[in-house]
């Protein structure tokens, strides 16, 4: 079964055609990084024009690359929650007509419960001599799964007895990881995104350098990064003499090299601290079969090197370039949610931009 997947949630235009949910044909991502670094993060008119403008060559490509027609393709799945409305709108507007047109059967995809099925495809099938080769996890993860699922605007631990059924066990009380990530570059002087910037940075500096705070918190498997991110601000105003009125835009001109390195190699080294914590706890309490992570904070190196240390199996991790926002997870979980979900009509689908991943789960119970 070859299914589509096409993805627009935030900045990133994607398409993807994946068969039987782990083979990988084809695989497009046009990425807007460029566009929003400039403003220092992602400006929501200014996705939702970007992807109009992409929308349908990134669709063309991605068939194309695939070696397909649509006499080929069996299926469309399509992000429609959560993200950027505008974003939303765009993709699912694009995969709504072409299951019209085409008379394709829809299935509308939770971009955070698609980025645990990256850990699904384990063949890359990619005949376009234009890409690389992917280093694909050798096996297919076993139920049941514990999902550390950690990206700019999720941090959630989510605990899976099968395909489509779920509980999340944890998740942040305030910022996700990757925005603090995010923050705390700004307040470096580092660009945008903040998680690349601070790993590089990192690499120069001492993580005991600073001892910054772990939140303790009433939920077992919760988390919280704001305090920590309020942690780092006030160390920096400290260290260049500034108290705490000082404004935060105005520290990276006080920043020099050393303070940066070395208060980026704390900073991510408490931030990771946090979710293999709780991981660990997780992984003792359920005796899961498998652990993935997922999200954009996955292809931190750092958070692969502690969670090996911290748990006593081994982790097949996704590739790089499906860490990150692409259609071949909305693809996987399409092939996958096709056996549990009936197709939606094309005509009644609505973009759900907060909706949280709990929503689709069968169960739909949280602990």
């Amino acid at each position: 079964m070859k299914i589509l997947g096409i993805e627009s949630s935030c900045d990133e235009t994607a398409a993807a055609v994946v068969e039987d949910g782990r083979r990988l044909l084809s695989n497009v991502v046009n990425s807007q990084i460029d566009i929003h670094a400039e403003y220092g993060g992602v400006v929501p008119e200014i996705a939702a024009r970007s992807h109009l403008e992409v929308v349908n060559p990134v669709i063309n490509k991605a068939l194309a690359d695939a070696g397909c027609t649509w006499g080929d393709i069996d299926a469309i799945a399509v992000t429609y929650a959560p993200g950027l409305i505008g974003s939303l709108l765009v993709g699912s507007l694009a995969a709504r007509t072409l299951a019209v047109i085409h008379n394709k059967p829809l299935y509308k995809i939770h971009h955070v419960e698609a980025h645990v099925y990256a850990n699904f495809v384990t063949e890359d099938s990619i005949q376009n001599a234009e890409d690389r080769r992917l280093s694909m996890p050798k096996n297919q993860p076993n139920f049941p799964l514990l999902a550390l699922i950690v990206s700019g605007g999720h941090s959630q631990l989510a605990y899976f007895t099968e395909h489509g059924r779920f509980e999340l066990i944890g998740q942040t009380q305030d910022d996700a990881v990757g925005e603090a990530f995010d923050k705390v570059a700004k307040i470096l002087g580092l660009p945008y995104p903040g998680g690349p910037s601070i790993a590089k940075a990192a690499e120069l500096g001492d993580p005991t350098r600073y001892q910054l705070p772990i939140a303790k918190l009433q939920g077992t498997y919760d988390f919280s990064f704001s305090g920590l991110k309020t942690a780092v601000l006030r160390a920096v105003q400290r260290e260049v003499g500034k108290d705490f009125s000082f404004p935060s835009h105005e520290l990276p001109g006080l920043v020099n090299d050393e303070l940066r390195h070395n208060m980026a190699a704390s900073f991510q080294y408490t931030a990771i601290r946090t979710l293999v914590q709780k991981t660990k706890l997780a992984y003792d309490a359920l005796s899961p079969a498998s652990v993935v992570i997922a999200g954009g904070v996955a292809a931190n190196q750092e958070l692969r090197r502690q969670l090996a240390e911290a748990l006593p199996t081994p982790i097949e991790y996704a590739p790089i370039q499906l860490c990150t926002d692409n259609a071949a997870m909305i693809a996987a979980l399409g092939y996958y949610r096709a056996q549990i979900d009936a197709p939606v009509d094309p005509l009644d689908v609505e973009v759900q931009p907060s909706l949280s991943m709990l929503a689709t789960s069968v169960t739909g119970v949280a602990v």
